[in-house]
């Protein structure tokens, strides 16, 4: 699948098959969200990888609107708040560019993955915070919920390309 076709046909995936995610597989999801871009290239990321039942169960209770049950989810980052308000903003566009790599890269290996937020709500960032035993200098930003869509799938590719959203000058 080539990169056009992999961002075009990229969908939410809520229900996943209990197949394992290979390891060589999730080393690549991680290496398509590292080779996003990064303001003044400061790579503020961090990511757990979160296969154990248990955490994932941990992590479903505490998320309003990700009750989903995939085997793995990928709970990117900012790996050290800072105080500089500037690179504190920018890591929030860092983490958006690396998770929306995450999902095209997931959808290209013939994985399904949705993404909830965790940011902005702070109730949620300090839940999952607890739940992985993260310090308070690591903010959660998402919870990319992957796995093999499941033979009852029904998520469908969504056509959002509209003119009326863009302008020429």
């Amino acid at each position: 699948m080539d990169a056009i076709e992999a961002i075009l046909t990229r969908k939410s995936v809520r229900n996943f098959s209990p197949q394992e995610i290979e390891e060589e597989t999730i080393d690549k999801l991680l290496k398509a969200a590292m080779a996003a871009p990064s303001g003044v290239n400061k790579q503020p990321w961090k990511f757990i990888v979160v296969k154990s039942k248990e955490k994932r169960e941990e992590i479903i209770k505490v998320m309003p609107f990700g009750k989903y049950d995939s085997p793995l989810i990928i709970v990117p980052c900012i790996k050290e708040l800072s105080v500089v308000p500037l690179m504190h903003d920018l890591a929030y566009c860092d983490l958006s560019a690396a998770t929306e790599n995450i999902l095209i890269a997931a959808n290209a290996l013939g994985l399904g993955a949705v993404w909830c937020a965790v940011y902005p709500s702070k109730q949620r960032i300090k839940q999952i915070r607890k739940v992985l035993d993260l310090p308070i200098t690591v903010s959660p930003f998402s919870c990319i919920y992957i796995g093999y869509p499941s033979s009852d799938d029904k998520s469908k590719v969504k056509d959002k390309f509209d003119t009326k959203n863009i302008e020429y000058k």
